[in-house]
C-alpha cells in the first residue's frame, strides 16, 4: 500500500489541465472500516494537502458525528475522492472531477481496502459511479431512496455551506438520513473495539 500512495501522490497524469498543478489528497489504510468518496479537493484542501479540511469537512464530521482525529486516522476512515487534485473554478463552482484519477488508481486503491463496512457516496459523481444503473435519476431522489443502498452504502449530498438551501428544503434529510448516518458510522467503528470521541463544535 505504501508503495501505492507514492505513485498516487506523486501523479501529474493530468498536469496540463490543473490550474494549480497536481497535489493528490487521498487518505487509506488497510484497516479501515469507512470509505468516503466525494468528488475533489477544493481550493483549501489543494493548500493544505488535508482532505476535507474546509467547512464542508466540518460539517461532514458533525453528520458522522466523530471527531477530527478519528475522521483522520487512515486505519479507521477512508478517504478517495472521485478526483485527488483541485481541477480549478467554473461558471458555477469547482470544476467537475476528472476521470483520470477513477481510471489509473480507484480500482487499485479499493483493493487495497478489504475491510470497509460503510461507503459514504458524497455527491451525484461519486453516486453515479458506486450505484451505476440504481442511482436514480438525480441526487435528491437517490437520496431519498437510502435504505435501498443500505447497509454497504449510504448516498449523501455534500455537505457544503453552499448547499443549505437544499437542507432547508428537505428536511426529512436530518430527520431521518442523518440519524441513521450516525448510527452506521458508529457500528462500523464498534467492530475495532475503538472510541468514536465527539465531533467538533
Amino acid at each position: 500500500m505504501a508503495s501505492l500512495l507514492r505513485e498516487v501522490r506523486s501523479c501529474t497524469a493530468c498536469a496540463t489541465h490543473l490550474p494549480l498543478g497536481p497535489r493528490p489528497v487521498v487518505q487509506l489504510g488497510a484497516g479501515a472500516r469507512i470509505l468516503i468518496v466525494g468528488q475533489a479537493p477544493g481550493l483549501k484542501v489543494h493548500r493544505s494537502g488535508i482532505p476535507w479540511d474546509d467547512a464542508s469537512g466540518r460539517r461532514l464530521r458533525e453528520w458522522m458525528d466523530i471527531a477530527p482525529p478519528v475522521f483522520y486516522d487512515p486505519e479507521r476512515v477512508a478517504i478517495i475522492p472521485m478526483a485527488y487534485c483541485y481541477p480549478g473554478r467554473g461558471g458555477g463552482g469547482d470544476l467537475p472531477p476528472r476521470r483520470e484519477c477513477a481510471d489509473l488508481w480507484l480500482d487499485r486503491l479499493l483493493a487495497q481496502l478489504p475491510d470497509i463496512r460503510l461507503t459514504l457516496l458524497v455527491g451525484q459523481y461519486a453516486q453515479r459511479h458506486f450505484l451505476g444503473g440504481r442511482a436514480r435519476p438525480t441526487l435528491t431522489e437517490t437520496v431519498m431512496a437510502w435504505r435501498d443502498y443500505a447497509p454497504s452504502m449510504l448516498p449523501l449530498p455534500h455537505p457544503s455551506p453552499r448547499n443549505q438551501p437544499w437542507f432547508s428544503r428537505h428536511a426529512w434529510f436530518g430527520e431521518d438520513v442523518l440519524p441513521a448516518l450516525k448510527q452506521a458510522v458508529a457500528a462500523a467503528l464498534a467492530e475495532q473495539g475503538l472510541g468514536i470521541g465527539a465531533a467538533e463544535g
